[in-house]
C-alpha cells in the first residue's frame, strides 16, 4: 500500500472517504499502549519529559493562552454551542442589606456558569470524534459514549497528565511576516511546518511527548475585526496531509488559535467535514486543542529567539466529558 500524500495538490478532492480511510489505516495507533488505554498519545509524556520542560523556565514569566469565557464569545448556536452564561446568585447588595443570614456581619458572593464544554479554549477528548462507528483504540463508539457520557476515555483521565514541553510554531509570522496572519482557507502543509521550524531555529525541534502549538494569526484578526465567521467558517489550519507528520513526530497533543484546528473549508470538492479530526483523534489517539490565544506568547518568543517552554494545560476532571475548557499557561 502506498504512503498517503503529504502534498495537498496530490489529494483526490473527489474522494474524501478514500483519503480519510488511507490515513486512518496508515497512522492508526490502536493497541500501541494496550487494549485498555484511555490516553492515546498523551502516553508519550513521562517524568523525564516534564523534567526537561521544567528546565526551560528562565524568567518565570507566565502567559495565559486562554481566550475569554464570556457572553461576547464566538459561538453562534451550531450544534447548540452557545457562549458562556454567567449569573450571580448572591451579590454585595444582599450583603449590604443583611439578607444573607450570616452571623457577625460576614457577607459573600456566589455565581454560576452555564456553557458547552467546547465554547472557548479547550481540549477535544478521545471520545469526541469517531471513525465509521469506531472510537479510539478500536472500541465501538456506542459502547464508549452514551447518554451518561464517555464511559471509557472521559477527559478526567487526563487531568494529571498534560504538563510537558511546549513548542510554538508561528506559521502566521513565518509565511506572512507583514501581517502575521494567514488567509482563511490556507492549508498548512508539512513543508510549511518544517520550514517554520528551520526559520525559528533549534528550539523549535520537536520530539516525543512535546505539545505543539500552531499560530495562524486568525484569532488576532478577530480581535481587530470582530468574530465574523470564526466559529465554523473559513479558516487557515492544518491540512489533512499533515496526519502522517503528526503521527511520526510522536507529539502528545496539538493546539491552534482557530475554532476547528484544520483548514476550512476542508480540502475536497464534495461534502466533507473535519477529515483530519476523523483520522487523528479516533485512530492516532491525538488530543487536539482549539481556540487558544497564542499572540502574546508568540511576541515574547520572537523577542527572546526561543520557541519552547514549560506548558501546563490540564483539563477539568469532568467525569465522562468528551472535552474540557482549559486555561493553559506557558512559563518562560
Amino acid at each position: 500500500m502506498s504512503t498517503p500524500a503529504e502534498d495537498p495538490r496530490d489529494l483526490d478532492r473527489r474522494d474524501p472517504d478514500g483519503e480519510v480511510a488511507a490515513r486512518a489505516q496508515a497512522y492508526r495507533n490502536w493497541g500501541r499502549w494496550g487494549e485498555d488505554d484511555v490516553l492515546g498519545t498523551l502516553n508519550f509524556i513521562d517524568g523525564a519529559k516534564r523534567v526537561e520542560a521544567a528546565a526551560l523556565v528562565r524568567t518565570g514569566e507566565v502567559f495565559s493562552l486562554a481566550q475569554a469565557f464570556d457572553a461576547d464569545g464566538p459561538q453562534k448556536g451550531w450544534r447548540r454551542r452557545t457562549n458562556p452564561v454567567h449569573t450571580m446568585i448572591d451579590t454585595g447588595l444582599e450583603a449590604e442589606h443583611g439578607k444573607q443570614g450570616f452571623p457577625h456581619g460576614i457577607g459573600g458572593a456566589d455565581d454560576v456558569i452555564a456553557m458547552p464544554l467546547q465554547c472557548s479554549t479547550q481540549w477535544d477528548g478521545l471520545g469526541h470524534i469517531f471513525d465509521r462507528g469506531s472510537a479510539w483504540n478500536g472500541r465501538r463508539a456506542g459502547d464508549v459514549v452514551t447518554s451518561d457520557g464517555d464511559l471509557v476515555t472521559g477527559i478526567e483521565h487526563a487531568a494529571a497528565v498534560v504538563v510537558s514541553r511546549g513548542v510554538l510554531l508561528d506559521v502566521g509570522r513565518h509565511l506572512a511576516p507583514d501581517t502575521g496572519e494567514l488567509p482563511d482557507g490556507h492549508p498548512i502543509t508539512v513543508a510549511e511546518l518544517e520550514a517554520c521550524q528551520r526559520a525559528q531555529g533549534p528550539s523549535s525541534a520537536l520530539g516525543r511527548g512535546d505539545i505543539l502549538l500552531v499560530r495562524t494569526g486568525q484569532y488576532a484578526r478577530t480581535r481587530r475585526e470582530g468574530w465574523g465567521e470564526y466559529a465554523g467558517g473559513p479558516a487557515p489550519g492544518l491540512s489533512l496531509t499533515t496526519a502522517g507528520w503528526l503521527h511520526r513526530t510522536e507529539l502528545a497533543a496539538v493546539a491552534t488559535d482557530t475554532w476547528g484546528f484544520e483548514v476550512r473549508p476542508n480540502e475536497f470538492d464534495v461534502p466533507a467535514f473535519q477529515p483530519l479530526h476523523q483520522v487523528v483523534i479516533p485512530n492516532t489517539g491525538l488530543t487536539i486543542g482549539e481556540m487558544w490565544n497564542l499572540d502574546a506568547l508568540a511576541d515574547a518568543c520572537a523577542v527572546r529567539g526561543r520557541w519552547d517552554f514549560l506548558l501546563s494545560a490540564a483539563p477539568l476532571p469532568i467525569t465522562g466529558a468528551v472535552g474540557s475548557p482549559i486555561n493553559p499557561v506557558a512559563v518562560l
